[in-house]
């Protein structure tokens, strides 16, 4: 198929932190794949209607009506993450509000591309007691993503998605490799022109860290990013607080990066 009206709906990894920076701008999957369309669709018209920290259900409800306004003939939704590590997560109810959203674009007449979440206890182990979460809630997304005809990119099953090298030092955002990846990972499920399978290379094995470097690594993690993280979960604060979507409106792609995930 071919798409000239792209809206992308989700939070901090649609956004494209980990990719960018608040001062120079954040790039993300979303764009990289809107650039990639773009080189098979020159008239391509892409918002980006992401904000970091955002619940299912706040992307649900401030995003949604946005998007289906926008009349989007190809829509990506990733949204939940935020939800399965807050207290009180309820697998259920954050599927079906992903459920709604699918429904919602596909009635619309848009093509729409969801998306599993990775082995997050293998990419932070601190987080290891949240993977039963992970996969509880992966199951509602492929089914409801197959009750709808929605495009799925499975990411729990691929063992190279934990790397840290596809992770920025946050290991809640990707790095730039892990933005580009996906955006390929998507590519390749639409089958846009030139796209292919080498996403999935996996990457070279590295030397196993000492159990000193390892500690200490970890132990940078908790004071840097962790520490910060559930100070303002306490506060009753998020990082998305004050910020509204980057693209808002649907607009011409400039493609004029020419880049693509490297197979390291």
């Amino acid at each position: 198929m071919r798409y000239t009206r792209y809206v992308a709906l989700g939070d901090s990894q649609t956004e494209g932190l980990g990719d960018g920076d608040d001062v120079l701008g954040h790039r993300g999957w979303a764009d990289r794949l809107a650039e990639n369309l773009a080189r098979a669709e020159p008239g391509l018209l892409f918002a980006n209607l992401a904000v970091r920290g955002r619940t299912a259900e706040q992307i649900r409800d401030e995003q949604l009506p946005a998007a289906l306004e926008l009349r989007p003939d190809l829509a990506t939704v990733m949204a939940g993450m935020n939800d399965v590590i807050r207290p009180g997560f309820d697998a259920a109810r954050v599927a079906g509000v992903l459920e709604e959203m699918f429904a919602a674009l596909v009635g619309a007449g848009a093509h729409v591309v969801t998306v599993t979440f990775p082995d997050i206890g293998k990419i932070a182990p601190l987080a290891r007691r949240l993977v039963p979460r992970v996969l509880d809630v992966n199951e509602r997304i492929r089914k409801a993503a197959a009750r709808h005809g929605v495009t799925l990119v499975d990411t729990f099953p691929l063992t190279y998605i934990t790397d840290a090298r596809m992770w920025s030092s946050d290991r809640l955002h990707a790095s730039p490799e892990g933005h580009a990846r996906f955006a390929a990972a998507v590519a390749h499920a639409l089958q846009v022109p030139g796209s292919d399978d080498t996403w999935m290379a996996p990457l070279p094995l590295l030397p196993a860290p000492g159990v000193w470097r390892s500690a200490a690594t970890e132990a940078r993690w908790v004071a840097t990013f962790a520490g910060p993280w559930i100070g303002r979960r306490l506060r009753g604060r998020s990082s998305g607080d004050g910020r509204t979507a980057k693209r808002p409106l649907l607009t011409p792609v400039a493609c004029d990066h020419g880049d693509s995930p490297t197979v390291l």
